[in-house]
Parts: C-alpha cells; structure tokens; sequence
C-alpha cells in the first residue's frame, strides 16, 4: 500500500470512529450525585501517563461531578502493587475502577475483587478478558500494526538483485493482549508483502534495553540483510536504533514506532526513525472520565462497537512522518517546536521549518 493510501484509508478511519464518537460516546454530563471513582495507571516510565492521561482524566471527572472524590494510584511497573492499590481503593468505598493493568491477567482478579465489592470497572488503554468488565477504551491496536508494517515496507530501500528484503518485527510485551493485536495486525499487513521475517521478538515488559539487545543479536546471525525493523512502540524502536548506530548500519534502515514521544520525534527529525503512530491520550482519558462518570450514575454508555463481548471505544490513531510533524505533533499540542529543537537538532529542524506557530 503506497504512503498515499495510508494517509486516504487512515483519513477515512478517522472519519468514521469521530462520527461514531460524536454520536454514541457519553455526552458531556454534569453529575450531582456524589461517589468514589479510582485511576491505576500502570507506570511512571513512560511520560504521557502523569503528563497527559492523569491530568485529563482528573479535569475531566472535577467538571463532570464536582462532589465526586477521585482516588488516584500508579503502579511503577508491579502488578503486586497495583491489586494493594486496587484493593486499598475498594477499601474506601470506590464505586468505579478506571483501570490501566500492568499485567492483564493478573488484573482479572482485581475486576473479581471489585465486582465482590459491587464497584464497576472500565478497562483503560490495556484489555482485560474478564466478563466483569463493563466497558473499555483504547486505540484500534491492529489498524496501529498495520500502519507500521504497511509503512516499513513501503520505505524500503532498493534491495539486492535476487533478494528478498529482510525484516525484524520487534513485538510489544507477551503479557498485554495490545501487543497481541499489534502483532496481529502486522502479519495480517505483511502476508503478501515480498519480505522475509528474519526473526520476531514479544519484548518482555517493552524493555528498550532488551529490544536492544536482541537486534544486536540479530545483526550478527544475519550480516548485511536486515532491510527495516517493525517496532512496536518508540521505546522498542530507540533500542533497535541504538543496535543498529553501534552496528556501523549506514544508511539506517526504516523502523517504525507509537506513541508520538518526544524522543521518538526528535529521531524521525533526525532521519533515524522513519515514523511514529500517535495517540490523542487526552481524547483517551476524556473518554475514559465520561464513562466512568456514566458508570457512577447507573447509566450504560451507548459504546460504538465492541470486543469479546465488552462495549468498547476504540478511538483512531495518527501516522506521523517528518512532514507531518508541524501540523500533527506541534500543531496539535503534543510537543512544542522548542522541545523538539533542542541544539543537536536544530539544523534538522530548520531544514523542515519547524516553528512554534499562535495558535487558537
């Protein structure tokens, strides 16, 4: 699929998840009734959860039920310490638990908990498979695996006469069921792509430091063939980065990444990263506070579609290439060009006239 029919067929997407959005996502509400409502996120790593999610999941509960308490709690990366946050919560009589797992499966028995307890629970960003679950809300993952693959492929450079490109897929953590829907929707973008997969790795933890230590591996088994690196996220790609600049590779090959992160940008910037999928997260946590707050006052929010049986929003996520930086990521208030073009990216900034424009 060319880059054109990305960006048309993304376009398209995006349409249609902001049409059913705007007319099944909760309404904005102003709740009088009082009640408990709790927020787990997972970890502190990576930035967007204390500077994007939290921030707007708070604003949004405080303006949608002003005599709402909100309970909040992250996990730094343990599940143990999220069941005693979940269970702390429970304790003080939370009515609703927004919950991000660190661990999925040992998240189901935080929603057994709750649910013995008479509290709803929202699955946020991270898919639980629990019955109990009353409603979850993340991004489309396999349409985010498919824009990674489709867009690797569609960048890689000339191949060898009588080859065939070679690829390494870098999968997010065996213990997210994202990452497995990721994955699902990079074999489904590469099943007729003339590419051989050299080697494909579910990530413990999505460890940039073990993502980099196995493309090293890699590097070395297959001298000279590795063409392009499908990663899973921004993190996964630095590390596959890091492998490949410590290997000599000159050009470097196209590697995909998500999330939209401020490092991640600064590579595309640079010519190290061919692109990133970014995710509105405040859309996300807005979202997720209306339906908490829906939840609070015994309603069913009329969810556009569904997974395993769960109501779930699924919102449309961003493809991001050098030139749609400004208009995405500075524009779109995710990073300022000032963040972005830091001195040992000034040059390559000024070559893409990034800019912090007045805006609205």
């Amino acid at each position: 699929m060319s880059r054109i029919r990305l960006r048309r067929s993304l376009a398209v997407v995006c349409a249609l998840a902001a049409i059913a959005l705007a007319g099944c996502a909760p309404a904005p509400v102003a709740s009088t009734q009082a009640g408990t409502i709790g927020l787990l996120l997972p970890e502190a790593g990576i930035s967007r959860y204390e500077t994007s999610d939290r921030p707007t999941f708070e604003d949004t509960v405080a303006k949608r039920c002003p005599d709402c308490e909100l309970l909040y709690a992250n996990a730094n990366s343990s599940a143990a310490r999220q069941q005693e946050q979940a269970e702390a919560m429970l304790a003080r009589g939370a009515d609703v638990l927004v919950i991000d797992a660190v661990d999925t499966v040992a998240a189901e028995s935080v929603v057994a908990a709750a649910t013995r307890s008479g509290a709803t629970v929202v699955a946020y960003d991270r898919f639980i498979d629990h019955p109990d679950v009353a409603v979850y809300v993340s991004f489309d993952s396999e349409l985010i695996g498919r824009l990674q693959a489709d867009a690797v492929v569609d960048a890689l450079p000339q191949i060898r006469v009588g080859e065939t490109a070679g690829l390494l897929l870098l999968h997010g953590s065996p213990t997210d069921p994202n990452a497995a829907a990721l994955r699902a929707g990079v074999h489904d973008a590469l099943q007729d792509a003339d590419v051989e997969v050299l080697g494909e790795f579910d990530v413990p933890a999505w460890s940039a430091t073990e993502a980099q230590e196995w493309v090293a591996g890699q590097l070395a088994q297959h001298p000279g063939r590795i063409d392009g690196v499908v990663a899973a996220n921004d993190a996964l790609a630095g590390g596959a980065i890091a492998a490949l600049k410590a290997a000599g590779i000159d050009p470097m090959p196209p590697v995909s990444g998500q999330d939209g992160e401020l490092s991640a940008i600064q590579r595309i910037v640079a010519g190290d990263q061919l692109m990133t999928v970014a995710k509105a997260t405040d859309d996300q946590a807005r979202t997720a506070a209306e339906v908490a707050v829906r939840l609070l006052r015994g309603e069913e929010p009329a969810a556009p579609g569904t997974r395993d049986g769960i109501s779930s929003f699924l919102l449309a996520p961003t493809s991001v290439w050098r030139d749609d930086i400004e208009r995405v990521i500075i524009q779109g208030r995710v990073h300022s060009a000032d963040a972005i073009c830091t001195p040992p990216y000034a040059d390559a900034c000024a070559q893409l006239g990034l800019t912090d424009r007045e805006l609205p």
